[in-house]
């Protein structure tokens, strides 16, 4: 099995792709509005997008967004439904982590769905501050130092 991690800024084929797994872990599976998971559309513009294929298979994908100086917001981490708890998110975190500092971020924060607090902390990640809602689903902040 062949693991590939591509990211690209803005829109283009990484992002399609990127939005095809989007629609189908968080319209399709969970219900939430096209309009809530496309957000600003500028945001899709300036984000940094990554998508991970698996034998040239979309598999997994998050987006990351320079909020601040030398923080990324890592969103829409989504990996696809029979791919699972074989290690591709966990894969693509980590491809996420070592591209930050080639572009001198040194924090990734992010909202991670309660039921996946437990993935982001076996990763390194620490939770802070309230829970709180978001598109109809329960979050919590998290973050990590790169």
């Amino acid at each position: 099995m062949t693991i590939k991690i591509i990211h690209q800024v803005g829109l283009g084929k990484v992002h399609d792709d990127a939005l095809k797994i989007r629609q189908a872990v968080f319209v399709a599976e969970q219900g939430v509005s096209l309009v809530d998971e496309i957000d600003t559309p500028s945001n899709e513009e300036s984000a940094r997008h990554f998508v991970a294929y698996v034998d040239g298979t979309l598999a997994a994908t998050a987006r990351a967004l320079e909020e601040k100086s030398g923080v990324w917001h890592i969103q829409r981490v989504a990996t696809l439904y029979p791919l699972r708890g074989k290690g591709f998110g966990a894969n693509l975190i980590a491809f996420i982590e070592n591209t930050a500092t080639n572009y001198d971020i040194h924090t990734l924060y992010l909202g991670a769905q309660i039921q996946a607090k437990g993935f982001y902390e076996r990763l390194g990640f620490s939770a802070y501050g309230d829970e709180f809602l978001d598109a109809g689903i329960w979050h919590v902040h998290m973050k990590k130092s790169c």
